[in-house]
């Protein structure tokens, strides 16, 4: 560890350090390239914004709000931010208007930065039922404002307030830094909200500052690596990462659009970056695309590296055991002719670690990740754990599965329904003026209870479903949809996938196909369709799909395969209400939507079943 000083006095400290070298980087999209910003740009922009929100009034632990997707600027207002012990809350960038309404009032905050147009047209539209609101603050000038506007300003006119900042404000910020207290508010992480009003999650500077050590601890990082924030800094997961890389001194090069990440690996070529599974699921579905549209000897060729690769993995890397020399010679020959070349075209051609959660990582996705010699580690963790809990560790072996090994001095126990139960220095003191919710979550003993059920098998933690998921069929039998969703989406045909089972005879589905691929199935097999809703009911589609999802969930129980599915003609989507800001499916909305093809297709399935 670097510098895993109070995040106030870092951005400072590492500027002495440092000086010129990049801290930060950023697409100019104007210019298409990357620009770099040093660490002593850095640290002159968050002392600007520190000495305004003074001259502002903001008091010690007062909230502002970042609502904006990945930017420098968000970097310069948290630690800005933290200079003064002010509190920072970051909303996702999609949020609506009643979530950024909500969350505004719940928090008490009085200065709202946004990002671009979409984010400052969403909070000039409901600024008038923000009953502490003081002013707006748009990072980007090219935001139009709107005419009836009288409280915001660009952050350029933002910052020059407290450039003439007084004698008093001076020694006043001096005195907040003396005074930085690790039990602090540092933020206040809004959870998504899967099954109703979101929760300001309180995450304090001893959190992150214990979250920094085990992490260190437990991984090789250092000043040479190049991280690319690809999640929403909104995220626990990736603000965890991104200040972690900071007190390493590694550069951070912030992705600002989503749908950009591939283009962005193959140009910053990162060396780690945090992502949840269902990046390297895309990955994985790509790779089998690849092979399934090569020539004869490339299929060959690519099938038998991916043969190869998986077992000397599994067998040998992932038990810390060294492999015979034939087999080495072998790995050595494919990785220099088929996975080098997959590592350079995807940008991973200098990865040192990848991390990723949020879900369980299919066995399947996780064996090829590894055998391409990409050094992916599974860990789990929660925004009230100040994310990891535990992870996989270099040097220790590495079930596929697993969610890897707790982190130094996290502690663990199991309680009814093999729930998982946490205590240490990173598990939040509680939610944010909720405490009845937060006694219900956290025990008397200090045990939070994660809502998760799991297992330590020779060390490691494994996860077996998430407890509120739990539906149980007419027929007593419980089914973890979570577990079968995850089976199904690593097949390129599927999307996403929503379990029906909860008092249900049976297992069904609501499954979202990859369209572009229906089509050229459909167009491959002379199918003619007039519609999109006409191809997902198409006996041949439906049949081809039923196929493949049979020989996903060959080893699940007979009662927990899904024996019945819709094609939807429309993907779920944020828009529409059924997943939250994490992407996380919103089951209720999704449920009472499609809720008439739903009992349609039970309705359907008895009746072929009375006839049989």
């Amino acid at each position: 560890m670097q510098n895993n000083c109070h995040l106030a006095h870092l951005v400072y400290q590492q500027a002495k350090t440092y000086g010129d070298r990049t801290a930060l980087m950023y697409r100019d999209y104007e210019e298409n390239k990357w620009k770099n910003i040093s660490w002593n740009y850095f640290s002159k922009t968050s002392r600007r914004i520190a000495m305004t929100l003074l001259k502002l009034g903001l008091k010690v632990q007062d909230n502002i709000a970042v609502f904006s997707q990945n930017k420098p600027e968000c970097m310069f207002l948290n630690f800005g931010a933290y200079s003064v012990r002010v509190a920072a809350i970051p909303f996702y960038p999609t949020s609506s208007g009643s979530q950024v309404v909500y969350m505004m009032n719940d928090a008490e905050v009085q200065v709202l930065f946004v990002g671009e147009q979409q984010q400052y047209d969403t909070a000039i539209s409901v600024a008038s039922l923000c009953e502490n609101l003081q002013k707006i603050v748009i990072f980007d000038r090219k935001v139009v404002r709107n005419q009836t506007d009288t409280i915001s300003m660009y952050l350029d006119e933002f910052m020059k307030i407290g450039d003439d900042a007084g004698e008093d404000l001076k020694n006043e910020f001096q005195k907040r830094q003396d005074e930085a207290d690790f039990n602090d508010i540092a933020d206040i992480l809004y959870t998504s909200g899967t099954t109703g009003r979101s929760k300001g999650v309180i995450l304090t500077y001893s959190m992150y500052h214990e979250a920094m050590r085990v992490n260190d601890y437990a991984l090789n990082f250092n000043e040479n690596d190049v991280v690319l924030n690809f999640l929403p800094l909104t995220h626990v997961f990736e603000r965890g990462w991104s200040y972690l890389g900071l007190t390493e001194g590694a550069v951070q090069a912030l992705n600002l659009r989503p749908n950009d990440v591939l283009k962005s690996l193959r140009e910053v070529r990162p060396t780690c970056m945090s992502s949840v599974p269902r990046f390297w699921e895309k990955v994985y579905q790509g790779v089998l695309e690849k092979i399934a549209e090569s020539s004869p000897v490339q299929r060959t060729i690519m099938t038998k590296a991916l043969k190869t690769g998986i077992h000397y993995w599994k067998e040998y890397q992932s038990k810390c055991k060294k492999a015979p020399l034939a087999l080495q010679l072998k790995y050595k020959f494919y990785d220099k002719i088929v996975y080098s070349t997959l590592r350079r075209t995807l940008g991973l051609d200098r990865s040192n670690f990848f991390p990723t959660a949020g879900a369980q990582v299919p066995t399947e996705v996780e064996n090829m990740i590894h055998a391409a010699g990409i050094n992916m580690k599974v860990g789990y963790g929660l925004t009230e754990s100040t994310a990891t809990v535990s992870c996989d560790i270099d040097g220790m072996p590495t079930t596929p599965g697993s969610v890897g090994r707790l982190i130094d001095k996290i502690e663990i126990k199991f309680g009814e329904n093999n729930e998982i139960l946490l205590r240490g220095k990173t598990i939040t003191p509680g939610y944010y003026k909720k405490k009845s919710t937060t006694e219900q979550s956290i025990d008397a003993d200090g045990w939070f209870h994660t809502g998760d059920a799991g297992y330590l098998k020779n060390g490691e933690l494994f996860l077996t479903e998430r407890i509120k998921d739990l539906f149980k069929t007419s027929n007593g039998k419980y089914i973890a949809p979570q577990a079968i969703e995850s089976k199904l989406t690593i097949d390129r045909y599927i999307e996403q996938v929503v379990v029906v089972a909860d008092k249900r005879k049976f297992v069904s589905a609501l499954i979202v196909p990859n369209y572009q691929l229906l089509e050229q199935f459909a167009r491959e097999k002379g199918i003619s369709y007039g519609s999109r809703d006409a191809l997902c009911k198409e006996p041949s589609v439906i049949s081809m799909i039923s196929q493949r999802i049979d020989t996903l969930q060959q080893d699940l129980a007979n009662y927990e395969k899904v024996k019945h599915f819709i094609l939807l003609d429309e993907p779920l989507s944020l828009e529409n209400g059924e997943l939250t800001n994490t992407l996380k499916v919103k089951r209720k909305v999704v449920y009472e939507r499609y809720a008439a093809q739903i009992e349609n297709m039970y309705a359907e399935a008895e009746r072929n079943f009375a006839q049989k």
